[in-house]
C-alpha cells in the first residue's frame, strides 16, 4: 500500500501575496494541484495534504479533487519532522509505504517519482531519499552516503561546518518510507538545532538501510518561495511543453514568446506564430495557422483552420475556417466549415452554418445561422430586451445589408435579402427582400432658409 503525504502549510511570506503559496498558479493550475498530479501515476491509496497557513481555503480549493485528499491540520507549524507527526493517528493502522511530497515543488516528473518508489521497494530501505548534485548547494542540506550508496546522515545547510558545505550531494526533499519504522522513531525528535524546530531529516540515521536516488535533471527539484522562483517554473515547465510539442510535429516561430496549458492538444504540421497563448483544455487540428497575437482559451478548432490576432473563448470551430483580425469568439460560439469571421467581430452563443461569412464590424449573439450567409457590415443581433436573451434566426444563403438590425426574437427565412441600414423586428418569409428604414426625404435649399 502506498500514502502521499504532501507539505501544504506553509505561510510562503516571501511571495508578497494574500494568497497562500501552493494555490500560486502556475501555467493554469496551483501549486499544489501539481504536486497532486505528478503523483497520480503512482495510484496511491491515500492521499493526505499538511495543512496549516489558511488551512480552510487550502482545503475549500481543493475538497473536490478527484484524488481525495484527507486534510490533516499542523498548528503551529514546527518543521518537517513535527508535519509528520501529524499522520500518527490518521495512519495508526497504515501498514505500506509513505511518500513525502513538498507543496511548492511542482515540477517533479511522475518517471521520476515511479523511480524512487522502484527503487525503495527493491531495495527493502526503510527510506529512500531524491538526492542531486548541485555545482553550487548553498543553502540546501547536505546528504552523506558511504561507499555502499547508504544514507548514513543529512545535514541542514545551516547547521553543517566548513568541512561538510564542500559536500555537494544535495537532499531534494522528497522521501519515501517505511511506515512501520518511520513511526517508530518520530516521536524522539529533537529540536536542538539552528532553526529550533524538529527536522524530518534526522530521522534517516535513526534507520536501517536508507538508500537515495540522484535526479537526473536538477529543474525537476526546483522550489518556489519567492515571486521570480515563481517566473523561473514558469518558464522551465513552459519550455518543457514547447518541446514535446515541437517533437510532435508542431512548429513554433518564437517559440519563448508562447505559453501552452499542459491540457492543450495540437494535431500534426500546426504553425504557432509568435506571442499566442493556449489555456485550458484547447484541441488544434492538423495544418492550422495560429496567430500571431491570439489568445485561444477552452477551444475546439478543426484541420486547415487559420486563427489571426484574435481572441476564441469556449468557442467550436469546424474545417478550414478562416478567423480575424481582431476577432472575438465567446462561449457557445459553433462554426461549422469553412466559416469566415473577420476584423472587429463578436460572436458569442451563436451556430454559424459552413461557408457563411461575418467579415466586419458585427456582433451575433444568441443566434441561428445556416448555410452560406453572408452578413453585412456593422449587423447587429439585439438579442437582449433589458431582462431576457432571445434568438435570432437566419435561413440558407441569405444576406444582410451594411448596418442591420435584428431585434430578436427574430426568425428570417432562406434566400432572403434585407437592405442595408434596417431594423427588421419582424418575421420575414423565404425569398423575400426585406426594408426596415425610413424613406429618405431631401429638402432643397435648405441652407438659404436659414
Amino acid at each position: 500500500m502506498l500514502a502521499v503525504a504532501v507539505l501544504a502549510a506553509g505561510k510562503g511570506t516571501r511571495m508578497k501575496s494574500s494568497l497562500p503559496k501552493v494555490l500560486q498558479p502556475l501555467a493554469g493550475a496551483t501549486l499544489l494541484e501539481r504536486v497532486i498530479k505528478n503523483s497520480s501515476c503512482l495510484n496511491p491509496d491515500r492521499l493526505l495534504l499538511i495543512v496549516g497557513h489558511q488551512a480552510e481555503r487550502v482545503q475549500q480549493q481543493l475538497q473536490n479533487h478527484p484524488g481525495k485528499p484527507e486534510f490533516i491540520l499542523q498548528q503551529p507549524q514546527n518543521g518537517t519532522g513535527h508535519a509528520i507527526q501529524q499522520l500518527m493517528a490518521p495512519l495508526a493502522e497504515f501498514d505500506g509505504n509513505l511518500l513525502v511530497l513538498n507543496g511548492d515543488v511542482p515540477l517533479l516528473k511522475q518517471e521520476t517519482l515511479a523511480q524512487l518508489l522502484a527503487m525503495h521497494c527493491q531495495s527493502g530501505a526503510e527510506a529512500t531519499l531524491l538526492t542531486a548534485m548541485l555545482e553550487n548547494p548553498n543553502g540546501y542540506g547536505r546528504v552523506f552516503s558511504n561507499n555502499d550508496g547508504e544514507v548514513t546522515a543529512i545535514v541542514e545547510d545551516r547547521d553543517c561546518d566548513c568541512e561538510q558545505r564542500q559536500n555537494k550531494l544535495i537532499n531534494a526533499g522528497i522521501y519515501c518510507f517505511k511506515w512501520s519504522a518511520l513511526k517508530k522513531v518520530l516521536p524522539t525528535l529533537s529540536s536542538e538545532n539552528d532553526q529550533g524546530e524538529l527536522y524530518l531529516t534526522d530521522t534517516i540515521a535513526m534507520l536501517n538501510n536508507a538508500k537515495h536516488l540522484i535526479v537526473s535533471d536538477i529543474s525537476e527539484i526546483t522550489g518556489i518561495n519567492d515571486r521570480q522562483q515563481l517566473a523561473d517554473c514558469e518558464a522551465m515547465l513552459q519550455d518543457r511543453i514547447r518541446q514535446h510539442w515541437l517533437k510532435e510535429g508542431v512548429s513554433f516561430i518564437d517559440p519563448k514568446s508562447c505559453t501552452i496549458s499542459e491540457e492543450t492538444q495540437f494535431g500534426r504540421d500546426v504553425v504557432v506564430e509568435p506571442q499566442c497563448h493556449f489555456r485550458g483544455n484547447c484541441k488544434i487540428g492538423n495544418s492550422c495557422r495560429i496567430g500571431p497575437g491570439s489568445l485561444i482559451i477552452d477551444a475546439e478548432i478543426g484541420n486547415d483552420a487559420t486563427v489571426l490576432m484574435s481572441v476564441i473563448n469556449s468557442a467550436k470551430i469546424g474545417d478550414g475556417c478562416n478567423i480575424g483580425p481582431f476577432a472575438h469568439l465567446r462561449p457557445q460560439a459553433d462554426l461549422g466549415e469553412n466559416v469566415r469571421i473577420g476584423n472587429f467581430v463578436e460572436i458569442k452563443k451563436s451556430t454559424i452554418g459552413s461557408g457563411s461569412k461575418v467579415n466586419h464590424l458585427s456582433y451575433i449573439g444568441d443566434a441561428k445561422l445556416g448555410l452560406n450567409v453572408n452578413v453585412g457590415a456593422g449587423t447587429i443581433t439585439a438579442n437582449y430586451d433589458g431582462k431576457n436573451k432571445h434568438l435570432s434566426t437566419i435561413g440558407d444563403n441569405s444576406k444582410t445589408g451594411a448596418n442591420s438590425v435584428l431585434v430578436a426574437p427574430v426568425t428570417i427565412g432562406s434566400n432572403v435579402v434585407i437592405g442595408a441600414g434596417s431594423t427588421i423586428t419582424k418575421d420575414v418569409q423565404d425569398n423575400s427582400l426585406a426594408i426596415g428604414r425610413a424613406r429618405q426625404y431631401n429638402k432643397e435649399n435648405y441652407q438659404s432658409l436659414n
